[in-house]
């Protein structure tokens, strides 16, 4: 565990969440995403700590939060999440996330707007009918490779095919979607591989993505966000700027240099200081 960090659980929405909580000042949710738990953001949140009370989740099928049969539509986590800060008792907070997390985070705006103060985004957001336009089944040789998605839809059979054997794809996904695989470490590639080897939690975790079509159905009825809200993607964030049209009034665009798909490991300081600027 983190210095200065506590391991909490809380009974939220029919389900059990876990969550790491640390620091002083106004509250930050950081959520990360697939094939992560909150070790992911374990770069960040020691810094973030100096400036605001940071509550790591392990949304509804990650890490140690529990694992149940359904209710993997983001509207539904964001609700696991909602009742999690209010039974912190925080009325309003900060709320940011990468990846699923970063879906995650933005229902969880679209849907309780007035617990919202600030939204921050990263390598993620919400499913539309332009990321299924942009997760090509085919791709050239050199071009991403989304195959989780496509395998997600296929029900079963991500559970046959990969428990036990979760960190061929930890390390694919580190060669493949990281510019600096250095940066993730033998014990965070350990300690991935061991959350998502068993049935139950590969399920889970592609259950995340088996929703996509109710996701995009729920995003689609939300009218834009009103707080101020940031995108934020490696090299640049234009793959960021036509998933985000529309869906807020006052966003702002950044990109982190140097880095590929997995900011919070390849580029902490940089992303840091983004969400430091930001949320103030």
């Amino acid at each position: 565990m983190l210095e200065g960090f506590e391991d909490r659980y809380a009974d939220v929405n029919g389900t059990r969440l876990h969550y790491v909580i640390g620091g002083e000042g106004e509250p930050l949710v950081l959520m990360d995403g697939f094939p992560r738990t909150w070790h992911g953001l374990h770069k960040i949140m020691t810094p973030l700590a100096k400036h605001f009370r940071v509550i790591a989740v392990d949304y509804r099928g990650q890490g140690e939060s529990d694992k149940p049969e359904g209710g993997y539509d983001k509207k539904n986590m964001a609700k696991d999440v909602y009742e999690l800060v209010r039974s912190l008792g925080h009325e309003q907070v900060n709320i940011a996330g990468g990846d699923i997390g970063a879906m995650v985070a933005y229902s969880f705006a679209a849907n309780y707007p007035q617990a919202t103060k600030k939204l921050a985004l990263w390598e993620g957001a919400p499913f539309s009918q332009m990321f299924q336009d942009f997760a090509k089944p085919f791709p050239r040789p050199g071009d991403l490779n989304l195959w989780i998605y496509p395998l997600s839809q296929v029900e079963g059979l991500p559970t046959k095919l990969l428990a036990g054997r979760f960190r061929h794809v930890i390390d694919w996904s580190a060669e493949h979607l990281a510019l600096h695989p250095e940066r993730i470490s033998e014990e965070s590639r350990a300690i991935y591989a061991q959350a998502y080897d068993t049935p139950e939690a590969l399920t889970a975790g592609f259950g995340v993505f088996h929703t996509f079509h109710q996701d995009v159905a729920d995003n689609d009825s939300y009218p834009p966000l009103e707080m101020p809200a940031l995108a934020i993607a490696n090299q640049g964030a234009d793959f960021m700027r036509p998933m985000m049209e529309g869906k807020a009034n006052d966003i702002r665009y950044s990109g982190i240099e140097d880095s590929g798909h997995f900011v919070a490991e390849e580029q902490p300081e940089a992303l840091v200081a983004e969400l430091e600027k930001f949320f103030g």
